[in-house]
């Protein structure tokens, strides 16, 4: 017999309330930044949250580390761009507004069939089987030119059909709610997948797959069905890259796509819901931000994933979170001179690494314009000694003074953490 008269489950309110945060940023963040770049960088964050967060459904939730989640993202936009092709010739008629739905379903029936042989191991075969994957979709590319449009790719026209209360999704602008909306949506349901039971015992198959086996769940068809669930969203990802670009190339499915979203998903802090999310918006930044500051981009994201594995291993998310439990013992205030300290010493020492890094760039890729090139305001002089000398000293300065200050701050990090363990014991013995 029930008992009519039991308590209700309060509301979180601190969940509706970063709900609601959410919600309001995604509709607000256009009439904050107005400029065309700021809102194509919005367009493509809004659905790079959404194919990183499908990753991390893999990576941080079911420790699988795939090397070929862009396949299911990159078909997703070719079936996508295709649909919308087909509607706008009038042989299939489908509202551009539920295109990133038929991309979903085709990132669904292509985890379905491939991820049936790729969950079939674990661990490190299982990086290599979708290694495989990957390589092997990247080579139907060139093979298949029908399809994937050759080097050329394959281009649509998203305005198509007629307006429907004055939409018809030319101006970017109506693109970006359209990409908001979704990114919302699949973002509340990616969430909500790691409070179902599916999403739970994917969480135990990670730590400790031999206990789940042994209570009776099968490791194998969890790995599958998180593998399918994961494909679906990255498909709605990459069905609003394809309505967002109007152009779907081979590259979206390359190693390189995969390579980024699996470095970027990293760095964003794999092991906490949100930090995808940040990942995603740095990823934006490095593709279209950092790509026009320098050539040598690439090389600075490495070096920056290099000591994010060392320093922070668990991402910006991570960061975040400790120096939030810091800030809830009121600690947090003891340590602002050490960060003011380590983030001086690092912009020395970076900007030392940085000059000689875009001198050598220039040296090897653009001689014949001349040996100077500006850097941070300044000219820098490629052939001259003294430049290069003293590049060398600030960086060795500001790498010196930063591994001070960094060994500073870890003795007084270490304090403040016993200090909150022994507040915490103090407060259970109350």
């Amino acid at each position: 017999m029930t008992n009519s008269h039991s308590p209700s489950k309060p509301y979180n309110l601190g969940r509706w309330a970063v709900w609601t945060l959410y919600a309001l940023m995604l509709i607000a963040a256009p009439l904050l930044f107005k400029s065309s770049l700021s809102l194509t960088m919005l367009s493509q964050a809004g659905y790079l949250v959404i194919i990183c967060l499908s990753y991390n459904i893999l990576l941080g939730q079911g420790g699988m580390l795939s090397f070929g989640h862009a396949v299911y993202a990159g078909l997703g936009s070719f079936l996508a761009i295709h649909a919308m092709n087909l509607a706008a010739s009038g042989r299939f008629y489908i509202p551009l507004s539920l295109i990133p739905l038929v991309g979903g379903l085709s990132g669904l029936f292509f985890a379905a069939l491939l991820g049936y042989v790729t969950t079939k191991k674990a661990g490190t075969t299982f990086a290599m089987i979708t290694l495989g994957v990957g390589e092997l979709v990247f080579a139907m590319s060139l093979m298949f030119p029908e399809f994937f449009g050759g080097e050329g790719g394959i281009t649509t026209n998203r305005s198509y059909g007629k307006p429907v209360f004055g939409i018809s999704f030319g101006p970017q602008i109506q693109v970006y709610y359209l990409i908001a909306v979704y990114c919302f949506i699949c973002t509340a349901a990616m969430f909500a997948f790691t409070r179902t039971p599916l999403g739970r015992i994917l969480n135990a198959v990670r730590d400790n797959p031999e206990r789940v086996e042994f209570i009776g769940y099968n490791t194998q068809r969890v790995r599958y069905y998180a593998f399918i669930i994961a494909g679906f969203f990255a498909g709605i990802g990459g069905g609003l890259a394809a309505i967002n670009s109007e152009i779907v190339t081979a590259e979206v499915v390359s190693g390189v796509r995969s390579g980024s979203l699996l470095l970027f998903t990293f760095l964003g802090g794999a092991t906490f819901f949100f930090g995808p999310i940040i990942g995603a918006g740095l990823l934006v930044l490095a593709l279209i931000w950092l790509s026009e500051l320098s050539m040598a981009w690439l090389l600075y994201v490495g070096l920056i994933f290099l000591f994010m594995v060392m320093y922070a291993p668990g991402g910006i998310a991570s960061l975040i979170m400790m120096n939030l439990r810091v800030a809830s013992f009121g600690k947090l205030k003891q340590l602002w001179l050490r960060y003011l300290t380590l983030a001086l010493t690092a912009f020395v020492t970076l900007m030392g690494a940085a000059a000689m890094i875009e001198m050598i760039y220039h040296r090897q890729l653009n001689a014949a314009v001349g040996p100077e090139l500006k850097f941070m305001g300044l000219v820098l002089n490629t052939t001259q000694s003294t430049t290069w000398l003293v590049a060398g000293v600030v960086f060795l300065i500001g790498l010196a003074l930063f591994e001070l200050a960094r060994r500073q701050f870890r003795q007084q990090w270490s304090r403040i953490q016993d200090e909150i363990e022994t507040e915490i014991k103090r407060r259970e013995l109350l």
